[in-house]
């Protein structure tokens, strides 16, 4: 099962990543290991999770997010 995560960072930008296990890659992301962005914007909360079966599915729906604009990723965070 892999996850793709929202997580609010430092400055209120957003970040999109895949993980396995969303609350030890955040912990990840919080030691600075890792994404080079949340090194330098320090991640805050986890705002938004989805599940996928495998690998592939979480990537596409990954890039699918990382597209949207800044609003339309704010109403999926809400529509949870």
């Amino acid at each position: 099962m892999y996850f793709v995560y929202i997580i609010k960072c430092a400055g209120g930008s957003l970040y999109t990543g895949i993980a396995t296990d969303v609350q030890r890659r955040f912990a990840e992301h919080k030691a600075g290991v890792g994404a080079r962005y949340t090194k330098s914007h320090k991640p805050q909360k986890v705002l938004y999770t989805e599940s996928h079966a495998n690998r592939s599915l979480a990537s596409k729906r990954e890039a699918e997010i990382k597209k949207l604009k800044r609003v339309a990723k704010l109403q999926l965070i809400k529509s949870v």
